[in-house]
């Protein structure tokens, strides 16, 4: 089996008309979210190699020094799949774009370290 680490990412935009929402209705998103997300989270159990976990703030570091930036990163969750496109499969339907503002999961394939 291979490895694949999945993304959950989101607009700034879809995150700011979230906010917008009336509280109560938010609340019963983000209720429904979280058992959907838990059902999903047992469904696929035997493929998830580490459940992975929310994301927070973001620091950039390069040669300029370190800044506070805003990405769509949201959580990560890494799976265990034959292929790419089953890894891919596991995500249809997935909670973080279907109730959560999420706008998409990206897939990809861990690759092995190249040797030293």
């Amino acid at each position: 089996m291979k490895k694949f680490l999945a993304v959950f990412l989101g607009s700034a935009e879809a995150m700011d008309e979230w906010k917008t929402l009336d509280e109560a209705v938010r609340k019963e998103r983000e209720r429904a979210g979280m058992m959907a997300w838990g059902e999903w989270m047992t469904e696929n159990a035997e493929s998830i190699v580490d459940q992975g976990a929310p994301l927070g703030k973001t620091k950039r570091v390069n040669s300029s020094g370190i800044d506070d930036i805003r990405n769509e990163l949201g959580a990560y969750v890494v799976v265990q799949a034959e292929s790419h496109e089953e890894a891919a499969k596991l995500f249809v339907g997935h909670p973080h774009y279907t109730i959560f503002p999420g706008d998409r999961v990206e897939v990809m394939e861990c690759l092995p370290m190249p040797a030293m």
